[in-house]
């Protein structure tokens, strides 16, 4: 069987006395979609911070995270740097936010392919090309654009190239189509499977909806107050989910898609 490409092990986090996150464990395999689910607050997007090494500095963490040959708990931030956008890249919520506002979206892709792949001149600018293309991005004028002059789902695709532009293992989505319209949150979730099947790449997904996880997940952790109350198949915690807490979401789910439904009235 093929090795986890990330391995958490018994994570914990804490706010001083408080729990954050409460004895954590999962694994992820080359081409596997794992969906991380729940409400604000659970602990989806502080796991997903500690698997980069990137927990803020008045939390602290416990437990094991294997990623690309280092604990990503214990590991100096020399050997994190190695790993980020290598072996791990995120995507976040609001690329609004996640790209520099002051920089051209080019010269930000362009910054992990030099980092990560030392490439220069010619050869750098071919692979910029090449990786706007790969998230649909063909307008010329794109790459030249600051990110304030591109649409919300423009930003995102973006961000989603530099996140791919080292080849990471492992792509972090971090609700990444939350801020996007409907038809675009669709195009990005399809953009993202297409992108991780021909790349053989793992996916951790993150998510406070289970029918946004099911277009992309293969197995899902449900997590309540940073503990899990229930894992498995996505298609099973869909359709019989056990504990309550997963059945209430799945229930929310259909509430909203219905409601959101052509020729329906709230």
């Amino acid at each position: 069987m093929t090795a986890p490409v990330l391995e958490v092990d018994a994570l914990s986090i804490r706010a001083g006395d408080r729990v954050l996150v409460d004895d954590l464990s999962f694994s992820v395999r080359p081409g596997e979609r794992v969906g991380l689910i729940g409400e604000s607050g659970s602990g989806k997007s502080l796991t997903t911070l500690a698997i980069l090494g990137l927990l803020p500095e008045q939390l602290t963490a416990s437990g094991r995270i294997h990623l690309g040959g280092v604990d990503a708990i214990t590991a100096p931030e020399r050997d994190l740097v190695r790993v980020r956008g290598r072996i791990a890249a995120p995507v976040f919520q609001e690329p609004a936010t996640a790209l520099d506002p002051l920089m051209r979206v080019g010269r930000q892709v362009a910054l992990p392919l030099a980092r990560h792949r030392r490439l220069r001149g010619a050869a750098l600018r071919s692979e910029v090309a090449r990786l706007f293309a790969d998230v649909a991005l063909t307008d010329p004028r794109i790459p030249r654009a600051f990110p304030h002059e591109l649409s919300g789902g423009q930003r995102q695709r973006v961000a989603l190239a530099i996140a791919l532009a080292a080849d990471p293992r492992v792509l972090l989505a971090d609700e990444p189509t939350t801020a996007l319209d409907v038809s675009v949150q669709a195009e990005v979730l399809a953009l993202i499977d297409r992108l991780a099947r021909s790349r053989d790449m793992a996916v951790v997904f993150v998510s406070h909806d289970l029918a946004v996880v099911s277009r992309i997940a293969d197995r899902g952790l449900v997590l309540r107050a940073g503990a899990v109350v229930e894992e498995g198949p996505v298609d099973a915690l869909l359709r019989r989910p056990r504990a309550a807490y997963t059945a209430d979401l799945v229930a929310a789910a259909r509430r909203f898609e219905n409601a959101a439904r052509p020729g329906r009235t709230a």
